[in-house]
C-alpha cells in the first residue's frame, strides 16, 4: 500500500468520499448521474487480475456493497459497473446509477455532453445518505 498514488486525472475528476477496506470511494464531479468510483489502494495495478486473490475478493465485496447502497439511496433503474481503463490505466471501478430518461439513457455515459457540477447542498445530502446506507 505504500507505493499507491492516485492518478492525476482520477484526482482531478473526482473527490474523496471515504476509504473502505481496500478502496478509496470517490464521487465523480458530474451531477448528471450519481457516479461513484472505487480505486484499490495498491500501486501498479491496471487489471483486476493483477490484484491478489484476497484483494480481488475485497474489490468484489466493496463493489457490491457500494452498488447496493447507491441503488437504495437513488432508487435507480439500473446500477452500471465498469472497469475500462482505456484512458487512465490505474485500476478503478465505476459504479453509476442510471434511470430511464436520464441524459443519454440507455446509451453509455462516457463521452456524452459536458459534466455538470453539483450543487453543494444537494451533493452533501446525497453523500450523507450514501454513507448511512454503507
Amino acid at each position: 500500500m505504500g507505493d499507491f498514488e492516485l492518478d492525476g486525472i482520477l484526482a482531478r475528476d473526482s473527490e474523496p468520499v471515504t476509504v473502505l477496506g481496500l478502496c478509496q470511494l470517490r464521487l465523480l464531479k458530474d451531477s448528471r448521474w450519481p457516479w461513484l468510483m472505487l480505486v484499490p489502494q495498491r500501486g501498479g495495478m491496471t487489471e483486476i487480475f493483477d490484484l491478489t486473490p484476497l484483494d480481488q475478493a475485497l474489490l468484489t465485496f466493496e463493489t457490491n456493497m457500494v452498488g447496493a447502497a447507491l441503488k437504495k439511496v437513488t432508487g435507480a433503474t439500473k446500477i452500471n459497473v465498469g472497469a475500462l481503463g482505456n484512458i487512465v490505466r490505474q485500476l478503478h471501478v465505476h459504479v453509476i446509477a442510471r434511470f430511464e430518461g436520464d441524459p443519454n439513457w440507455p446509451g453509455p455515459i462516457w463521452g456524452f455532453g459536458q459534466a455538470a457540477p453539483y450543487d453543494e447542498s444537494r451533493k452533501q445530502d446525497f453523500l450523507k445518505k450514501l454513507i448511512e446506507a454503507l
